[in-house]
């Protein structure tokens, strides 16, 4: 159990400031679009609005990043189990995201199949 520690300490301290280094740069990206944005305004320049994605696009997204998370995560948790056998146990709570993952695909195809019909 202490190598486990030990391993898990070792990723903690390597992800946190990598995550933090993630959202900094996300900000940063979305601080300068605005910026770029307002200042073409300024000038007059015509920007055309960003189309926001459909509901469906919006599940469909969501399901793919859920059930590719979840899989990830049990095939994670699988290889841990080699060497610690009740690592199978943590691995077992990825079927929340993945069948969450399936729920959002299914929203995606009834509001596909809603869309077309009432058209």
């Amino acid at each position: 159990m202490g190598e486990l520690t030990g391993f898990a300490a070792v990723v903690m301290l390597f992800a946190i400031p990598m995550a933090v280094v993630g959202m900094y740069t996300f900000y940063r990206v979305r601080k300068l679009r605005t910026d770029e944005r307002l200042a073409a305004m300024a000038r007059g320049v015509e920007i055309p609005m960003q189309a926001e994605l459909s509901e469906s696009a919006k599940s469909r997204r969501a399901g793919i990043l859920l059930v590719a998370g979840s899989v990830g995560y049990m095939l994670a948790f699988t290889i841990v189990a080699r060497y610690e056998p009740d690592a199978m146990i943590a691995a077992a709570f990825g079927a929340i995201p993945f069948t969450l993952g399936l729920g959002y695909f299914l929203d995606s195809v009834l509001i596909h199949r809603d869309a077309r019909t009432s058209s």
